[in-house]
């Protein structure tokens, strides 16, 4: 004999759960929203669990970037060397730049500034699209989405670690030895890496709700990159400006980065080109910290906000 069941409602609880609120309910059984946002700390907590899924991303993403190439990871090298090649013939060449320096430096110090300008550029422009250029991996896995931007920013921080062979090859050609002062470099480049880290994180968050804007960063990028010294020493263009433009010239974080990194490579080039500064102004380490450590807790909080909407829509 069979039985035929009764077709039950879902429309509203019954029983004793009669009359609640869907938020009561979800009160009483501890039930939360899917994708809801965690707090900051939580939300610290587990992206820090996830560390080793963003090197393993970003390394997988670095190898496999060249492997329709002939060169292959040769690239990573070629491209930025041949960015400098370009840039000493108009600048240095044409334009004489190259004038302004002792001789046969004049390649390190552009090498050098190259090299840093591109690491900020890359991480920026890879940054803007790391949402929306992942939603298929966005919407199928459940992690935090600030292992994409951050990730991104490990591939070009792996990119620069492997450049640095060859710019430290230039510098030794130019006649510049070692010394004391190389050993910033490593405390630069992690503020470098911090303030990079933040603008992704920024860009990210726009780039996802807003694709133009992935249209637009070429050009200010390009823009960036002629303000802040990376062919010519600025300071020698601006002298005779207002003092707030120079101030703000000062305080560029692109140039920030630069002159830290031109200084520690070759305090000699630094000094003799700058004879007014008899080393590197203290102010600019000042510069270079709040740059990158008050950047990277805005972009942070400013991507994190927005945590449960990545990948709807």
């Amino acid at each position: 004999m069979s039985t035929v069941s009764e077709p039950v409602s879902l429309s509203a609880p019954r029983g004793a759960d009669a009359g609640l609120t869907p938020k009561q309910l979800a009160d009483k059984y501890g039930l939360s929203v899917s994708g809801a946002r965690p707090g900051l700390f939580a939300y610290t907590k587990q992206l820090w669990a996830r560390r080793h899924f963003i090197w393993a991303f970003a390394t997988a993403r670095l190898v496999a970037q060249y492997t329709d190439a002939k060169l292959g990871q040769l690239w990573q090298v070629v491209t930025p060397l041949l960015n400098c090649a370009v840039f000493y013939l108009v600048f240095g060449v044409i334009l004489q730049s190259k004038d302004n320096f002792p001789p046969n430096t004049y390649i390190a110090w552009l090498c050098i500034g190259v090299f840093v300008f591109q690491f900020t550029q890359n991480a920026v422009q890879s940054g803007t699209r790391a949402i929306s250029d992942n939603l298929g991996l966005i919407r199928a896995l459940h992690f935090p989405r600030a292992s994409l931007p951050i990730a991104f920013t490990v591939i070009q921080l792996q990119q620069l670690m492997i450049s640095m062979v060859v710019l430290v090859i230039t510098v030794l050609a130019a006649g510049i030895t070692p010394g004391r002062t190389w050993l910033l470099i490593i405390p630069a480049l992690f503020l470098q890496t911090l303030f990079n880290t933040g603008v992704s994180l920024i860009f990210a968050r726009i780039g996802s709700k807003t694709s133009d804007i992935s249209q637009l960063i070429p050009f200010v990028m390009r823009a960036w990159m002629f303000l802040s010294g990376v062919m010519f020493s600025i300071q020698d263009k601006i002298q005779t400006w207002p003092h707030y433009i120079q101030t703000i010239m000062a305080i560029n974080p692109a140039s920030v980065y630069m002159d830290l990194l031109r200084h520690a490579f070759a305090p000699v080039i630094y000094n003799k080109h700058l004879p007014e500064h008899q080393t590197l102004p203290p102010h600019q380490w000042a510069y270079g910290i709040a740059w990158g450590v008050g950047m990277f807790v805005i972009g942070y909080v400013f991507f994190w906000k927005a945590e449960e909407e990545y990948g709807r829509g």
